[in-house]
């Protein structure tokens, strides 16, 4: 293992030589993997979520998904900050490194002018999210180590495809604008900090009943996330298709399927890459101004692929 020091949101500094720990089932992380399994089979078949990891995301819905989370962000990270002395929570407290919602209002920014926020609205699904957080928050705040680290090691995982997948179907600007939620500037090695962060959250001192609230809490932030999966779903329903790159419909029909969702992203391009490179080949070579592109394409994903799995 490399050297490389990752920081937390005091400035100290943690060294990647060290081994990783030896993990138990009784540590929270592996409890968490093994409860939220099921619940997490069912968000990575999501129709929103599987059309996103195609590239099969138009502007509107992808809009719509960055409010969306600028209101969770803002309403999770407003309590974290006021129970960043928790004994659960302090620990765990990277603001520097991890808070997104700074990030999200300047996507919201690049997406709907300045005058952003007298635009965009908090919708049904999200609300009731918030709630949620805004609940635990104030009454139990040992069970905002659920919903961290279900948003925060997903979007560290998987995210940083997802940020490939829409700057390439929405062409966004190669400078980032739009895309800043995707960036976590104050982490240089996603694998070190998360392994950092799962080493403090199986440190906390917690006896077997708080970890199954806990367990049990990540499950309802998945739920919590596939209502709003849903909830864009059937906005998508009431959008014209857009067009992509090679005049390809935003959704046109291809078969097969993309197996891991942005939690696992590693894992998806591991098991869904080369048969997702044939699908979008067959696809562009119906369309001639697409032919020439195929090769870079191929290309592209193939070592999108590969870097992910080195």
């Amino acid at each position: 293992m490399t050297s490389e020091e990752v920081g937390n949101g005091a400035g100290v500094a943690y060294d990647e030589k060290e081994e990783e720990d030896k993990l138990s089932p009784d540590d929270l992380s592996e409890l968490l993997a093994a409860g939220t399994k099921e619940v997490h089979d069912k968000a990575e078949n999501n129709v929103f979520v599987r059309d996103f990891l195609r590239g099969r995301i138009r502007k509107e819905l992808f809009k719509l998904g960055a409010v969306a989370l600028y209101f969770t962000y803002a309403a999770m990270e407003e309590e974290i900050e006021k129970n960043k002395d928790h004994p659960h929570l302090a620990p765990i407290y990277f603001p520097t490194e991890l808070h997104r919602h700074e990030a999200l209002a300047r996507d919201l920014e690049y997406f709907y002018g300045p005058d952003w926020k007298s635009v965009v609205s908090c919708s049904p699904a999200t609300q009731h999210y918030v709630e949620r957080i805004h609940k635990v928050g104030q009454s139990d705040p040992v069970l905002l180590v659920a919903h961290a680290y279900t948003r925060y090691m997903g979007d560290l995982s998987g995210g940083q495809v997802l940020k490939k997948v829409a700057q390439r179907a929405l062409k966004l600007p190669a400078t980032g604008e739009g895309l800043e939620f995707y960036h976590f500037e104050g982490i240089h090695s996603p694998k070190a900090f998360k392994q950092l962060y799962r080493s403090r959250m199986n440190e906390l001192d917690l006896d077997a009943a708080a970890k199954e609230k806990i367990v049990q809490e990540a499950v309802n932030a998945f739920h919590f996330n596939i209502e709003v999966f849903e909830e864009l779903e059937e906005i998508g329903k009431t959008l014209k298709d857009e067009v992509m790159d090679a005049g390809m419909a935003v959704h046109g029909n291809m078969d097969g399927d993309i197996n891991k969702c942005p939690y696992y992203a590693a894992q998806m391009a591991a098991r869904g890459g080369s048969a997702y490179v044939c699908q979008m080949a067959m696809c562009v070579l119906r369309h001639p101004t697409g032919q020439v592109l195929l090769a870079a394409w191929v290309a592209a994903m193939a070592g999108l692929a590969a870097w992910y799995l080195m």
